[in-house]
């Protein structure tokens, strides 16, 4: 069920962030809410050698998981330069893994063709996702404690 309140809060929280964290040129930012009503920001680390970034949600993912808080939410939202608009970047497959941790019920902003600010169930992105092939009760073994 979509919440247009926290959907609208997050929005607000990354694109503050980018404006502040990127002041020019190149900006992305992610907010994550949880179900304790947290709300955990992050952006991508810089590094000199590509095959050790990180995508701009780990960081906030990390923090809920770090606090066990379950994820309901997750936005990426990056823009091109100061001039530009701000646009949502869908989870890439590997956030898609690590969000799966708290269900597949994750609410995650989606790219969509008209700059709408969107937000769908992690398992509308992938409906033939791999943990089909196990029942409820095997998978619930990973997170019983969150």
């Amino acid at each position: 069920m979509r919440n247009r309140e926290i959907e609208k809060q997050m929005y607000e929280i990354a694109t503050e962030l980018i404006q502040k964290r990127y002041p020019t040129g190149w900006g992305g930012a992610a907010v994550i809410h949880t179900a304790k009503d947290s709300y955990f920001s992050s952006v991508a680390i810089e590094t000199c050698n590509s095959s050790a970034a990180l995508c701009i949600e780990v960081g906030a993912m990390c923090e809920a998981h770090k606090y066990n808080e379950k994820v309901t939410h997750c936005l990426c939202v990056v823009r091109d330069d100061e001039n530009s608009p701000f646009k949502v970047l869908s989870p890439c497959g590997i956030c898609q893994e690590r969000l799966r941790y708290w269900g597949e019920d994750v609410q995650v902003g989606v790219t969509t063709d008209n700059g709408e600010v969107l937000f769908v169930e992690l398992k509308e992105l992938q409906p033939y996702h791999w943990t089909r092939a196990y029942n409820a009760e095997e998978l619930e073994t990973y997170t019983e404690d969150v």
